[in-house]
């Protein structure tokens, strides 16, 4: 008698299968906003951390719906590295970033600077630089600080203002854009 090995198909394994097939097909997007409704069937985010060395790609909504799981992983992901730990990121912010990147027509993944703080690293920053908010959306993972290789803080920025969904500050000095679901605001040069 012959032995047959079946693979153990977790829905984590369908759906990136599915994920894999889908994302190739999905629409374009012309603007943000339409995204930001619910058109399409994919949001995806693809980050990387300088300073954990992690990476993710990940398919977080489909066919209008969150993936807990992914959203898991996503704010393991952003969680405060210097106190390993984390928070529920606001799924705003996340689509936010997401719809940013889909309107830079870029494959580059984003480089993470800061998602979720503990208020503890928020006051250790704020002692450090005066851009630091005593109450920054990051403590309550609204927020991040992103960076592109292959676009200036201006297209960054200009991407995320263009999903008029939060604010966007400009931080060009340091080469890195901030995104958040609080008021729609803009600040930085």
């Amino acid at each position: 008698m012959s032995e047959i090995n079946t693979a153990k198909l977790t829905r984590r394994a369908l759906l990136g299968a599915f994920a894999a097939t889908t994302v190739t097909a999905a629409p374009v997007y012309s603007s943000a906003f339409g995204f930001l409704r619910g058109a399409g069937d994919v949001r995806r985010l693809k980050m990387y951390s300088g300073r954990t060395g992690e990476n993710i790609d990940m398919i977080y909504w489909i066919e209008g719906e969150y993936i807990k799981e992914s959203l898991k992983e996503i704010n393991y992901f952003m969680r405060d590295w210097r106190q390993n730990s984390a928070t529920k990121m606001d799924t705003r912010t996340i689509d936010i970033m997401s719809a940013a990147h889909n309107l830079m027509k870029t494959t580059e993944p984003y480089m993470l600077l800061s998602g979720y703080r503990s208020p503890k690293t928020n006051a250790m920053l704020r002692s450090r630089s005066g851009g630091v908010a005593k109450n920054s959306l990051h403590m309550k993972g609204q927020a991040a600080d992103l960076r592109l290789k292959s676009r200036s803080v201006g297209q960054m920025a200009r991407a995320a203002a263009a999903c008029s969904a939060g604010g966007v500050g400009r931080y060009s000095r340091s080469d890195f854009v901030h995104m958040d679901c609080g008021t729609v605001r803009t600040w930085g040069r």
